[in-house]
């Protein structure tokens, strides 16, 4: 019989592989030449030796051994093989734990991380381990219940991130659909709580949508007293109105001042991995204002790769903030303006004032996708020419409202 100071004191010689010191009843204590030491139960199976490990010591005691040696024993007398019973036991835990709803939200953000952008992918997973994994994660998806997910989401709820709620609900939802297309589970709660979170306010990116303060607007940008790389960007926010991360990303080598056209490519664009892998890239005709802007600002900038490069290091665009920050300089609050704004400035404006216009040319020069068969149709050809109108017409008619022109309010036939 074994005590715990024959344990504590137990070694192996070099000259041999193993030590084996025997307690009682098949249990014995296996020490290695390098000083670690195992617990073994030894039983005949079918009249072969076979052995079950109970752990290492010290952290499992003689005592403890002892009893795991018991349990084993009364295993066997059952008439179940101990070692096939650990297997088992083992396989059955993997199962569970590939069923909780952390494993199946993390095997499903796997599947789909290819399908979507990095960053996407990103915060999906991340809005997943701060506010749902915590509360609902170990659970298997057939044990996690609408209430108990309405539960959940008022966490979230309660310190005021409203559309963080609903954008979990929805997240959830894609979870427990792929549970349910690979047999964890069979029913989607997320649905049942339609109705159920308090409901978003949404609120619009600010914009001046009047042609008189349209008119001022232009008039404080021809007046900027800043950089002149950042005033010619918000020229160029205004008469192209394409989104504020394409106007500071611009490149040299994407403009054709000849031509009067800029060339965004798709993987710049807003779309789908897929759309900016395989689609089109998006052409904006440029007006001769927006020409000579870019003339004069290639003076500048030209040498580099970027037309509005950081003033910190040209290997990089602009900031994100320079042309709010502008906006702000001229007194425009951020409820007042944003460089977003003058998207919705352009789109409403023109829809409004500017007569024999389409919609849908107005809705390809902004790059919105369109809904039905055609899909991903971001930039149609059949449009291009009816777009170098737009544009022109666009900029004159902001060269007519900075220069105080009368507006005559018409409606589009």
């Amino acid at each position: 019989m074994l005590t715990e100071a024959a344990c504590k004191n137990a070694s192996c010689p070099p000259e041999l592989k193993r030590r084996r010191l025997t307690d009682a009843a098949g249990l014995y204590l296996e020490v290695s030449p390098a000083g670690a030491k195992r617990w073994f139960w030894k039983f005949y199976p079918d009249g072969k030796e076979s052995r079950l490990a109970l752990g290492s010591y010290p952290e499992v005691t003689l005592k403890a051994a002892r009893l795991a040696r018991d349990e084993a024993r009364r295993v066997r007398q059952a008439g179940t093989n101990p070692v096939q019973a650990r297997r088992v036991k083992k396989l059955a835990a993997a199962a569970s734990s590939a069923i909780t709803f952390e494993a199946v939200a993390r095997e499903y953000h796997g599947t789909r991380k290819g399908a979507v952008s990095a960053l996407y992918a990103e915060r999906w997973l991340e809005r997943m381990e701060k506010d749902l994994f915590p509360w609902i994660g170990s659970l298997p998806l057939t044990d996690v219940t609408a209430p108990l997910l309405l539960q959940t989401l008022r966490r979230v709820e309660a310190r005021g991130a409203r559309e963080t709620a609903h954008t979990l609900r929805q997240t959830a939802g894609q979870v427990f659909r792929y549970g349910i297309a690979t047999g964890r589970c069979e029913r989607n709660p997320a649905p049942d709580l339609h109705g159920a979170l308090q409901p978003v306010t949404v609120k619009h990116m600010a914009a001046l949508l009047e042609p008189g303060k349209a008119g001022e607007l232009m008039r404080s940008i021809a007046g900027y007293p800043g950089q002149p790389s950042t005033r010619v960007a918000l020229l160029l926010s205004a008469l192209l109105f394409q989104r504020p991360a394409n106007v500071r990303m611009m490149e040299w080598a994407e403009l054709d001042l000849d031509g009067a056209l800029w060339t965004i490519p798709a993987a710049k664009m807003k779309r789908t991995v897929h759309g900016k892998t395989n689609g089109r890239p998006h052409l904006v005709p440029l007006p001769k204002q927006a020409v000579e802007a870019l003339k004069e600002l290639q003076l500048l900038t030209g040498h580099g790769r970027f037309a509005f490069p950081s003033l910190i290091t040209g290997e990089r665009p602009m900031s994100e903030n320079t042309v709010n920050t502008a906006l702000r300089r001229m007194g425009y609050g951020k409820d007042d303006m944003t460089a977003h704004g003058f998207r919705s400035m352009a789109r409403t404006i023109i829809a409004e004032r500017l007569p024999g216009i389409p919609v849908d040319v107005i809705e390809a020069q902004l790059a919105h996708g369109k809904s039905g068969p055609l899909g991903m149709a971001y930039d149609r050809a059949e449009y291009m020419e009816q777009r170098r109108v737009l544009m022109q017409t666009w900029a004159d008619y902001l060269d007519q409202l900075r220069a105080g022109a009368k507006v005559i309010e018409f409606k589009a036939a």
